[in-house]
């Protein structure tokens, strides 16, 4: 199963990725997350500290389409990916070290090229932890066009809802045929709101991961949610690994 996490610039979608990667691995799954952030820090909300996370090498280009491209899904993971604590097998796709370095381009290739291959022989779910906004789906070939299911992550925003929207669209004209509406950092007070922005603009709204001191403590530290704290977003974060097994069910094992 292959997940596309997106949307709207600080939404959330490092911090829901990691939540459902390891929700997944709590099932008994083999999870590869691949961070597309060109400032990757998915490695930090899966129990990697700064150091280990800024040492993860990107992943070229010519390894999945140029001349190493005989190279084995196995090879190319214990080259480029690292175990991190909670289970999760975590790979850095794009990064920007320097200024005035050029455009990501090569980097959102290799995730198409990687989405495109065999990896059920390592991985039961690759989860892609997408940059924000829309404009990996509308390049060449798009970015996710080999995604099964894309996971819509909206805080309470017009601007939120807005971008989901528009990237449907986007995933209609690249074949992609489920996504699932997921909204975060919701207090109780704005859940109306979302739901009603959300029925404005054609949006699902699947579930609903509440506002968290928890997990507002552990991104301001780096680290991950503890798999004991803040019971009310552990069971959003289950409802929603239930909607994209459910989603993605009827594409990986068919009638």
């Amino acid at each position: 199963m292959k997940i596309g996490v997106v949307g709207k610039g600080g939404v959330g979608k490092t911090t829901v990725s990691a939540l459902l990667a390891r929700s997944l691995i709590a099932r008994g799954r083999r999870v590869l997350a691949v961070d597309t952030d060109s400032n990757p820090n998915l490695g930090l909300s899966l129990g990697l500290d700064a150091e280990q996370t800024d040492a993860l090498p990107t992943v070229p280009r010519s390894i999945i389409v140029g001349s190493r491209g005989d190279l084995t899904v196995g090879e190319l993971m214990a080259d480029y990916g690292a175990r991190t604590p909670s289970g999760v097998t975590v790979m850095s796709a794009l990064r920007v070290n320097e200024a005035a370095a050029g455009c990501t381009c090569g980097g959102h290739a290799t995730v198409r090229s990687l989405l495109g291959e065999a990896l059920e022989t390592e991985t039961d779910d690759t989860i892609i932890d997408m940059e924000a906004g829309i404009e990996h789906l509308s390049r060449s070939g798009g970015t996710l066009a080999h995604a099964d299911v894309l996971v819509l992550v909206m805080e309470p925003s017009l601007k939120a809802v807005i971008t989901a929207h528009r990237t449907i669209t986007l995933a209609r004209e690249l074949g992609i045929a489920a996504w699932i509406g997921v909204g975060n950092k919701a207090g109780e007070d704005q859940r109306d709101l979302l739901a009603r922005l959300c029925a404005q603009n054609g949006v699902p709204l699947d579930v609903v991961i509440p506002a968290s001191g928890g997990v507002v403590r552990a991104d301001r530290e780096g680290v991950p949610l503890p798999s004991t704290g803040d019971a009310a977003v552990w069971a959003a974060v289950e409802s929603l690994t239930e909607s994209v097994l459910r989603t993605a069910r009827p594409l990986t094992t068919g009638p």
